[in-house]
Formats: structure tokens, C-alpha cells, sequence
């Protein structure tokens, strides 16, 4: 949860100010490398985790909120880079609402993307958005599988108690 309130926070406070440019659109590939080491990352954490399923659920939440954020902060600096690429200026939350209901298929119809720019931005993030739920969802549960077969290969420790060893009393007739 801190993750993505962490996330979302950056994302309004950072200073987006640029266009997009050649260099930005650099910095959208990295960024997606990122969302990509990221969930690697989270991939092995989730293995090794003593809470695998836990571990799962938050490194998922990580990483779409990454994701979404890095094509809103895209839309958001399209827009002023070249006013007009959608059906109507986006401030930084219109930007996320519009990211948002891409990625959940809703596409209420209220914000559209005009721009060839806007359009194919547009496409890669529902293509992105398809492999990361689709992949994600195999790869993370095959993570949190190996996260409890490892838990089940482990001999569990017994309780200690300070107490020397307790003898069992032996079974009578």
C-alpha cells in the first residue's frame, strides 16, 4: 500500500514540465524496462517469501501502479506537447482517469485519443496492460507455487522453549 501511495504521490509532485520528446519517449522505454526489472524482482521476492501469497498481492500492486503512472505521466506530457492529441485537455488526474479506464477496458468514451501519437501511445498501453495481467498472473503464480513448495521442503524448527528436551511417555497396554 505504501508503494502505491508512494507512486501516485511522485507522480503528482514530480515536475513534469517537459514536452515529449525523442528523450522522453527514451525515458518511457526505460520506464517500461523498469516496470519489467521490477516485476523480476518481485517475481524472485515472491519465491523466497515466507508469505508467498501476501508477497504476490503486493508485488502485482507495485507493479501495475508503476505501470499506470508511467502512461499517464506519458499522456499528460503528449497533451502538452501537442494540444489536441485528445478530445480534451488533460490536467494530471484527467490523465490518470484516462490511463485507468483504458487499462480497466472501460473506455467510458469521455476522453479519446486523436493524435496518431495519441492513438498508438494509446495501443502499446493496452497491449502492455493485456500482457501484464495475462503474464503476470501466470508467471506470479507460479512464483507464489514455488514459494510454497520451497516452505514445504524446509524441516520447520521446533518451538523453543529453554527447556531442556521433553521425554514422551512410553505407550502401556
Amino acid at each position: 500500500m505504501s508503494v502505491t501511495v508512494g507512486l501516485v504521490t511522485a507522480y503528482y509532485l514530480l515536475p513534469l514540465d517537459e514536452r515529449l520528446t525523442a528523450g522522453t519517449s527514451v525515458l518511457l522505454v526505460c520506464g517500461l524496462l523498469v516496470v519489467l526489472l521490477v516485476f523480476c524482482w518481485e517475481v524472485r521476492a515472491i519465491a523466497r517469501s515466507p508469505h508467498p501469497r501476501l508477497r504476490a498481492v503486493e508485488g502485482l500492486a507495485a507493479t501495475l501502479v508503476l505501470f499506470l503512472v508511467l502512461f499517464a505521466g506519458c499522456y499528460y506530457l503528449l497533451d502538452r506537447s501537442a494540444p489536441g492529441s485528445f478530445s480534451e485537455p488533460l490536467n494530471r488526474t484527467d490523465a490518470l482517469y484516462f490511463t485507468l479506464t483504458t487499462f480497466a477496458t472501460v473506455g467510458f468514451g469521455d476522453i479519446t485519443a486523436r493524435s496518431q501519437t495519441g492513438r498508438v501511445l494509446t495501443m502499446a498501453q493496452m497491449a502492455g496492460g493485456l500482457l501484464l495481467v495475462g503474464l503476470a498472473a501466470r508467471v506470479l503464480a507460479s512464483a507464489v507455487q514455488a514459494g510454497l513448495n520451497r516452505q514445504r521442503r524446509e524441516p520447520t524448527a521446533p518451538p523453543c522453549s529453554g527447556a531442556g528436551p521433553v521425554e514422551e511417555p512410553e505407550a502401556g497396554p
